[in-house]
């Protein structure tokens, strides 16, 4: 089993910037693929970015805004988040694969465990 939990989100202005982190405990890897994704109420949940075997892959909506680390050492990663606008509200959730794989990680689908999520909202 694997437990997720994130922190670092909150309320900020546009244009403003946000930290989440997720520490992982359990049977995980740093091999194993690993992703955040976005929700709003009475939408699907949204890919927003990933860190895989073959790299480190963005939406298109944060792209150039967004940057996704890993800190093996500590067992967590990070989403930087700038220039933050209004559609980024959501409530935001760390993923993580239960093993190996050879996707991008950008669908839910290839994930096992799940956060319980971190509200961001972005006040206009």
């Amino acid at each position: 089993q694997v437990q997720l939990v994130e922190s670092g989100g909150g309320l900020v202005q546009t244009g403003g910037s946000l930290r989440l982190s997720c520490a992982s405990s359990g049977s995980t890897s740093e091999n194993y693929a690993m992703g955040w994704f976005r929700q709003v109420i009475g939408k699907e949940r949204e890919f927003v970015a990933s860190s895989t075997w073959s790299g480190t892959y963005y939406a298109d909506s944060v792209k150039g805004r967004f940057t996704f680390s890993r800190d093996s050492a500590k067992n967590s990663v990070h989403l930087q988040m700038n220039n933050l606008k209004p559609e980024d509200t959501a409530v935001y959730y760390c993923a993580s694969q239960g093993g190996p794989s050879f996707g991008y990680g950008n669908s839910w689908t290839e994930y096992q465990y799940w956060g319980r999520g971190t509200q961001v909202t972005v006040s206009s």
